[in-house]
């Protein structure tokens, strides 16, 4: 690893962290995971991610394992059919316990299931699980009550609305709500994988305040099989600009390599290609803490 990437790296925040526990396999639990990145990279936060479940309640559930682990671990709630779908006393209770994201339908939504239709290319749970479809719209396209309530509840605890696999136009639609009550702290995560938003339409999200989240654990060259090469990365970084993206590590699956690995590995390569460090910076350590709001 350059010194340039420990410079860049060092108090990084990671936005979507899949420890466990978790009814995928998962590679370690929470405070393993932080503790790794204390130790390796000096870590500042990280964001407990499940697609099934709240995780704030892990975290609490694991707090003496986290007294001694300097990084701040956060959780938060995807609004799948495990949870009750839009559920708002879900939402309400998850962030009223200190969750900092709520991510819209993942696994449950119609892009997701005609992606991975039962599940196929994605990991397979240890137990039975039910799976049901959860849409944002109405049938004649507005967005539902449960959706207009959540968002208000999002306002409100200044929480970080996160617009999960929905389809593009979903998520503009929930953006455009968003917006229109004021909110500020909007992601969409990978665009080119699932949910498949072109980079005209990330660019109306950009307009709308949204950052724009890239998983380095789909690029991490040198460590098997990626999905994209880092040049894509980088185009994506070169069109909406520093200011307007987020890099996340998307990793803690049991058959992919540890966060830490994928950070350094992508962070040399990203350098390597030009960007400056001051801008890898910006993405990893000051636009996540704005959005978790560390720096307030």
């Amino acid at each position: 690893m350059s010194q340039a990437a420990v410079r860049a790296l060092h108090g990084l925040i990671d936005m979507h962290t899949h420890s466990g526990p978790s009814p995928f396999p998962r590679r370690f639990l929470h405070h393993e995971a932080a503790r790794d990145g204390w130790d390796r990279l000096g870590m500042r936060a990280m964001v407990a991610k499940s697609h099934h479940h709240n995780t704030v309640m892990d975290i609490l559930a694991q707090a003496d394992r986290l007294t001694d682990v300097p990084t701040q671990v956060f959780g938060g709630i995807a609004l799948n059919s495990m949870v009750g779908g839009i559920n708002p006393h879900a939402v309400r209770m998850c962030l009223n316990m200190g969750g900092k994201v709520v991510w819209f339908p993942t696994i449950s939504s119609g892009r997701h299931i005609e992606c991975h239709p039962e599940g196929g290319d994605f990991p397979t749970a240890t137990i039975p699980l039910t799976l049901e479809r959860i849409d944002v719209v109405t049938p004649g396209g507005d967005l539902t009550a449960a959706t207009r309530e959540v968002l208000s509840i999002i306002r409100e605890s200044g929480a970080v609305l996160n617009g999960g696999h929905m389809y593009p136009e979903y998520i503009r639609r929930v953006f455009q709500e968003a917006n229109e009550l004021g909110m500020r702290r909007l992601v969409i995560s990978h665009p080119n994988f699932v949910i498949g938003a072109e980079p005209q339409l990330c660019d109306e999200y950009v307009r709308m305040g949204a950052f724009i989240e890239h998983e380095i654990g789909m690029y991490r060259p040198g460590l098997g099989d990626a999905l994209f090469p880092v040049e894509t990365l980088m185009e994506w970084i070169s069109r909406h600009g520093p200011d307007h993206v987020v890099l996340a590590s998307d990793l803690g699956q049991r058959n992919q390599p540890p966060p830490v690995d994928a950070w350094i590995a992508t962070a040399d390569a990203l350098l390597d290609l030009g960007l400056p460090e001051k801008d890898l910076q910006q993405m990893v350590v000051h636009n996540p803490a704005y959005l978790l709001q560390l720096d307030v």
